[in-house]
């Protein structure tokens, strides 16, 4: 009995072996043809899927519509709440250093300033009684002055 179940089974083999031979390579139909079939095999699908949609009722749709609009409402506000803090924080910083900034110019146009005063020329005698001539003339004498000059001219 070993040697029939052997050859049996030898024999399942050898026919198998036979079969692969006389298949074809591929048994995939043309690139075309299996494209089509996809496309139809998608659009059953769909209708399919179609047919299991549950669609809300007119009062369900208004409240999450209404949920939403309140979330959206919220999150404008929290956003802009925090948008306003950071520029107002920002502007306080920017205060601050200004205000740091000009307390550093002050002190160096104070330095700057005493060393020019010490630079300052006194007045000559010549220049104090011109001076003293001018705040003593009224201001017809100067106009008077000047109205002659340039009619000598």
């Amino acid at each position: 009995m070993a040697n029939n179940e052997k050859s049996a089974a030898a024999e399942k083999i050898a026919a198998a072996e036979k079969v692969k031979a006389k298949k074809p390579k591929s048994d995939k139909p043309n690139i075309f043809v299996r494209v089509w079939k996809a496309i139809v095999r998608f659009f059953r699908d769909l209708r399919g899927e179609t047919k299991k949609i549950v669609w809300p009722d007119g009062k369900t749709v208004l409240k999450s519509t209404g949920v939403v609009l309140a979330v959206v409402v919220v999150f404008t506000v929290v956003i802009w709440l925090i948008d306003l803090g950071l520029s107002k924080s920002i502007d306080l910083v920017s205060d601050a250093a200004r205000s740091a900034n000009d307390t550093t110019s002050v002190s160096e146009t104070a330095d700057e300033n005493s060393a020019t005063q010490n630079l300052v020329i006194e007045p000559t005698e010549a220049a104090e009684e011109a001076a003293e001539e001018a705040a003593a003339e009224t201001p017809t004498e100067v106009v008077e002055e000047a109205v002659a000059e340039t009619a000598a001219e």
